[in-house]
């Protein structure tokens, strides 16, 4: 993988939302090392800790025992894409795609030319004025997906970003996904309900089990890459889901 350290590493780490008897217990404790350029999926239960997990990578909370490290060699450590694609209305679609780079001040002349760059790859580039309530949900999503890459981060946090979708738009956003991190490396965590998705993105499938979240087993899909989504027609694609569901099934219901 080139560099001999995971890109993202936990260890030990828990999460307690508040205090005395009523707190809860949400996650851990959980050990966890994405290499470079992996992408790992986590599937769980509802209400497992799987978005806590990924917003303590991100920053967002910290960690109640623990730590999480994010090994980064430039200013572009993490970027995360929401189920809510967390975009700005008042912002056109090229606003948005540049607003990571405005962060960075990267030159207005550069920065608008990334931004176009990936409103091309992602089948944009006609709504780059428009804003994204005049937008389907597929192509706020791609806008989210836009935004986040075009930062060039060293690791892509992604909750969920296709839950909202239908069935149809899902699989075409998964193989766009499925192309362009195959295409770029961009080390991934991706947390998702369906385990058509982790297998078809995954290098690895991990599973927690019921709150507080813990990891209880590991699978490799075994596609090699670079993959399609054709593999959903494999045999061993369904195999692999049955296995996945019969772990997360006796972590759904309850003792």
């Amino acid at each position: 993988m080139g560099e001999p350290y995971p890109k993202l590493s936990a260890s030990d780490l828990t999460r307690t939302f508040g205090r005395g008897p009523g707190a809860v217990h949400a996650l851990g404790p959980l050990d966890l090392a994405v290499a470079p350029g992996e992408f790992v999926c986590l599937v769980g239960p509802s209400g497992c800790g799987k978005s806590t997990l990924l917003r303590i990578a991100a920053g967002l909370l910290r960690p109640s025992t623990g730590r999480l490290e994010i090994r980064t060699s430039s200013p572009r450590p993490a970027a995360m894409i929401f189920q809510d694609y967390g975009i700005y209305d008042w912002k056109t679609v090229r606003a948005n795609v540049r607003f990571g780079l405005d962060i960075q001040r990267v030159p207005r002349r550069e920065a608008n030319a990334r931004a176009d760059a990936w409103l091309t790859r992602m089948g944009l580039a006609d709504f780059a004025d428009a804003y994204p309530a005049t937008l389907s949900g597929g192509m706020r999503q791609r806008v989210a997906i836009a935004r986040a890459l075009a930062v060039e981060p060293e690791l892509l946090l992604m909750d969920e970003p296709f839950a909202a979708l239908d069935a149809q738009l899902r699989m075409i956003l998964q193989d766009e996904l499925l192309g362009i991190t195959q295409s770029l490396r961009t080390t991934t965590l991706f947390i998702t309900h369906s385990l058509e998705e982790a297998i078809v993105l995954g290098d690895r499938v991990l599973v927690m089990s019921a709150r507080p979240g813990r990891l209880i087993a590991e699978r490799l899909p075994p596609f090699p890459r670079p993959r399609t989504g054709d593999i959903r027609s494999a045999p061993e694609f369904t195999a692999l889901k049955g296995e996945l569901w019969d772990l997360l099934r006796k972590e759904a219901v309850p003792a």
